[in-house]
Order: C-alpha cells, then structure tokens, then sequence
C-alpha cells in the first residue's frame, strides 16, 4: 500500500496512527501542502479532492478521505479493534471522534485558513483566533461526551476518538490553544504519546518534517 501523507497534517496523523497500530506495511508519499504540491494534475488524479491523506491499495484502487479510510482498515484488519463491538458504544465513540474530525478539522484546515487571509482579507492574527474559537468550542463537546473514569477517552486502550484527538491537539499545540480546561485531554494526549505506533505516526517522526 501506499500512503500519500504531508507531515503535520492531522487527517494524515490519525491515518498513519491506525497503520502503525496495525501492524500494517506501507510506502510514504509526500504531499508538501504549503508548496501547492496537493493542485498538481498528478496529485488530483490521485485524490480529486486535493487534500490529504490518500490510501491507494496494492490492487491499485484509491481511498480518500481519513475517516473512511480508517473504516477501511477498521473492517480489513479488525486487531487491535479501535471501536467497541455493541452498536450503542460504537456509536457513541464515532460522535466523539467526528466532533473533532467533522466540527473542528473542517474549520480549521489550510485551505479554509488560505481563504480567510488571502480572499476576505483577515491577518495572520485573525486566522490564529478563528483556530482557536473552534478547537475550543469542540474540545469542551469532546470532553463532555468521552468518560471520565478511563486511561483512554472510552476504555482501557487507545481507540478511534483518543486517535482523533492526538491529531487535533498537533494543532492544539501549533497554535497555542489555551489548554486549562481541558486537563483530561492532555492527559489522554500523553498517554497515548507513549504508545510506539502513535509515536511513529506523529509529526515529528515523518521524513519530511521541518523544523519548528
């Protein structure tokens, strides 16, 4: 298989995470985003949407998208499982994993950050604010909706919405989102850091990383 992947993209993180938890191989392809890498008709052929992460398989078929990309892998190699097996706590785990992943993310990707500053005229300052208003909105709806009496945010290992949120606090921590509410968060966010398949998946273990 081959992943194309931009570094600190959080969508390719959470990808690159579920992988690794995987035990599954697979070859990296760079997409750099800031340099428009993602708009080449090479690229867009590869995944029309122009975002990353794309997964394309060994029998040559394209995935996009990280979430369903991950439902892909969810189904295709259930172990370790990263969603409960009964349909109220799978649930109930996929809302809080697309509170970041459907709330947050969208909001708050490049290319909607791009059209603030270079279309509607918002400075580098506004953009920063913008971030941190819809991290903030949605981790307070993410940490209300995980438990609060588990290492992780649903159980005693890491699953689909601990996944979600070590992407999004990348950003958390890139933009300086006041973190005083959210302890259990950076709790979580730590512990899971700790496991080898989320530390190989994190921004700074990706060849193309660039220095802070």
């Amino acid at each position: 298989m081959k992943l194309y992947s931009f570094w600190r993209s959080t969508t390719s993180v959470r990808v690159r995470i579920v992988m690794n938890l995987k035990g599954l191989t697979y070859d990296l392809e760079t997409v750099s985003l800031p340099k428009g890498e993602q708009f080449s008709d090479a690229y867009a052929a590869v995944n029309p949407g122009k975002g990353v992460p794309a997964l394309v398989l060994d029998d040559g078929t394209i995935l996009t998208q990280s979430m369903a990309i991950i439902e892909y892998l969810e189904t295709t190699s259930p172990e370790p499982a990263l969603l409960p097996a009964d349909p109220v706590g799978r649930a109930q785990v996929q809302a809080a994993a697309q509170t970041i992943a459907l709330d947050i993310h969208p909001v708050n990707n490049l290319k909607v950050v791009t059209y603030l500053k270079s279309q509607l005229g918002h400075s580098q300052e506004d953009t920063v604010t913008w971030m941190n208003h819809w991290m903030q909105e949605g981790f307070t709806a993410f940490q209300a909706l995980i438990r609060d009496d588990t290492p992780f945010c649903f159980g005693q290992t890491i699953g689909l919405a601990d996944i979600c949120l070590v992407g999004q606090m990348v950003n958390a921590r890139r933009w300086g989102l006041d973190m005083s509410a959210f302890d259990r968060l950076a709790q979580i966010d730590a512990r899971c850091r700790d496991i080898d398949a989320v530390k190989r998946g994190l921004p700074e273990a990706q060849p193309d990383a660039q220095p802070a």
